[in-house]
């Protein structure tokens, strides 16, 4: 899809990830509009936008409450119509084992990112779906292939939104509509510094991958889109990783578990 002159909505678009995809989106000629719920960080990175020469505007939301992304929805549609790409950005949630985790933290880590995704793209889908066109994003990880010690709800999460991917693909086969999944490895954004303790818990083999800056995202997730691709998995090592997995899954698996992180006893 030629993103110049789309509408591109942005989930977690306040800072980190979420931001560098709004302005790579820009860069590439698309009117962004910017969610979350953070409104002071929002217009930050609006503003920044409109400097650089695009388009912004900002929609504070709180994305894990259906009623408000429907409000919020039903406004989009009415202030500028219905967007051409939908990025499923948001995520939250600590690296934590399960006894660390209490179930109200598992229940807010399935929320954002997977019922935040569904949230948004249900708003939308049915007009997507009446114009045949579109493309949708789901920012996910490479935690939705292989498995570590130490993050199980936040890996739960990702396997939701992996799941949701290829189910999407699945049901928009037929139609204008594409469905790319975007995972990677370690991206040095704000995540780590609001969760202290979880870059700890790498596994020496995934370190062994280097790190993405947000930038590199954004320009994966724009490229994934041109060239409507149904998988985006950089850089070229985690690639790699990924082919060994298809052809040998135990043992990456098993590289994955034992390279991990083990909690003192």
């Amino acid at each position: 899809m030629n993103i110049s002159g789309k509408t591109v909505l942005i989930t977690g678009a306040s800072s980190g990830v979420g931001a560098a995809i709004s302005k790579a989106m820009a860069n590439a000629g698309g009117r962004v509009l910017l969610l979350a719920r953070r409104e002071n960080e929002l217009q930050r990175v609006a503003d920044e936008i409109k400097q650089a020469g695009g388009e912004a505007r900002v929609y504070p939301v709180d994305l894990a409450n259906a009623s408000a992304v429907m409000e919020m929805a039903r406004r989009i549609t009415a202030e500028v119509g219905t967007p051409d790409i939908i990025v499923n950005n948001a995520g939250s949630g600590k690296w934590r084992f399960t006894e660390e985790t209490s179930p109200e933290e598992a229940v807010q880590m399935m929320t954002v990112p997977y019922f935040s995704a569904f949230f948004v793209t249900r708003a939308f889908m049915p007009d997507m779906l009446k114009r045949n066109s579109g493309h949708i994003v789901n920012i996910s990880s490479v935690g939705s292939r292989f498995v570590w010690p130490g993050a199980t709800a936040y890996l739960a999460a990702r396997w939701a939104v992996r799941g949701f991917s290829e189910a999407l693909q699945a049901d928009l086969y037929h139609t204008g509509i594409g469905v790319t999944l975007y995972e990677s490895g370690v991206i040095k954004s704000p995540y780590w510094e609001h969760n202290p303790g979880s870059l700890e818990r790498v596994p020496k083999m995934g370190l062994l991958v280097p790190a993405l800056t947000p930038e590199q995202v954004g320009q994966a997730v724009v490229k994934g889109v041109e060239c409507n691709k149904r998988l985006v998995v950089v850089p070229f090592l985690m690639r790699l990783t990924y082919w060994q997995h298809a052809v040998v899954p135990w043992l990456v698996q098993w590289m994955m578990t034992v390279t991990g992180y083990r909690q003192p006893r």
